[in-house]
């Protein structure tokens, strides 16, 4: 969870054409009435009619959409005679937005096409660009609450969540979450964060690289483990250990 309430989903995790990930959100958000969360969500949902099911419901939500979308401008928040610009980044656009929508329409063969549709929900659109790459990120958001900057920071910060569960899984193996419910996740990250933080401190007091300090503690931990079991029947450790 990020700061203020703000939760994560990957879009890479959950097929929007399925309706898992809308779905998977919308069960979330049920569990957990009168928070203030904002969902960060990535381009895995691109469907104007789920955002619309969002913004009745008051689900708030940042989502990344694809690039030259289609809309049309209601309201232009942006100050272009001061532009917003921070570190390397830089305020294109920010706006109250109606999107348009793919609307299926069946003709006399038979045949399905999309004909666009104007959606009348207001929906806000902050446009962002990377100054060095020249790279620009679409968020749709239904807060008008906060500035643009921190609209940003917000998709930018499930980043660093990506990264962090990416070095769970890859680093320390963390294949799955044994518990899905709020408590059980916490103790299971808190503990996977204190393994890692171990893991390092063996490193840099035996002086080893990491592949080689990882194989060796999960050595002695195993070694240390079954001592205590052999100890704890009242058995003898030297008889298993010799040298």
């Amino acid at each position: 969870m990020l700061p203020c309430g703000v939760e994560v989903f990957n879009g890479q995790k959950y097929s929007s054409e399925e309706g898992a990930l809308p779905e998977a959100v919308l069960k979330l958000a049920v569990k957990e009435q009168g928070h203030d969360n904002i969902y960060v969500i990535d381009r895995g949902l691109r469907s104007t009619g789920t955002m619309e099911e969002f913004d009745r419901k008051t689900i708030k939500f940042i989502i990344r959409s694809r690039e030259n979308r289609k809309f049309e401008e209601l309201e232009a928040f942006a100050d272009w005679g001061n532009p917003k610009k921070w570190d390397d980044w830089e305020v294109v656009k920010d706006s109250k937005v109606n999107l348009y929508t793919g609307k299926p329409i069946q003709n006399k063969r038979g045949n399905m096409h999309y004909r666009d549709e104007l959606v009348e929900t207001d929906f806000r659109l902050v446009v962002i660009k990377n100054q060095q790459t020249g790279k620009e990120f679409w968020l749709l958001t239904n807060e008008f609450e906060l500035s643009a900057k921190e609209i940003a920071d917000y998709y930018r910060k499930r980043w660093d969540i990506e990264v962090f569960f990416r070095f769970m899984k890859q680093e320390l193996h963390l294949s799955h979450l044994v518990s899905l419910n709020k408590n059980g996740i916490e103790v299971m990250v808190y503990m996977t964060m204190i393994a890692a933080m171990l893991l390092l401190i063996y490193k840099k007091a035996n002086n080893l690289g990491y592949k080689t300090a990882k194989r060796r503690i999960a050595m002695e931990l195993r070694d240390m483990i079954t001592t205590v079991l052999i100890i704890f029947v009242e058995g003898d450790p030297g008889k298993v250990f010799k040298t």
